[in-house]
């Protein structure tokens, strides 16, 4: 039996790699506005830890909820789902 993780898990598009060891990740998220029920478009943006900077800009990647490893940074890559064109 697997356990479950409680973690958050999430995926994305790197939109920079020029860090060391560190990825910027955006995450796109469509939700209904209460309201008028239109669809909203929101983008979030995540630091994450890349230990052997594999991931390049345009990367479809997913990430992992980790401890907090800097200031900002409190997220780690997991794998790289689809290679960018390059």
């Amino acid at each position: 039996m697997e356990k479950k993780s409680r973690r958050k898990s999430v995926i994305g598009v790197v939109s920079s790699d020029k860090m060391n060891r560190t990825i910027v990740v955006r995450v796109e998220k469509l939700r209904k506005h209460p309201r008028y029920g239109k669809y909203v478009k929101s983008i979030t943006v995540y630091k994450t830890h890349d230990q052997e900077n594999k991931a390049k800009m345009g990367d479809k990647v997913e990430i992992i909820e980790t401890r907090p490893l800097s200031k900002t940074k409190h997220w780690r890559l997991v794998k790289i789902l689809e290679e960018a064109a390059r």
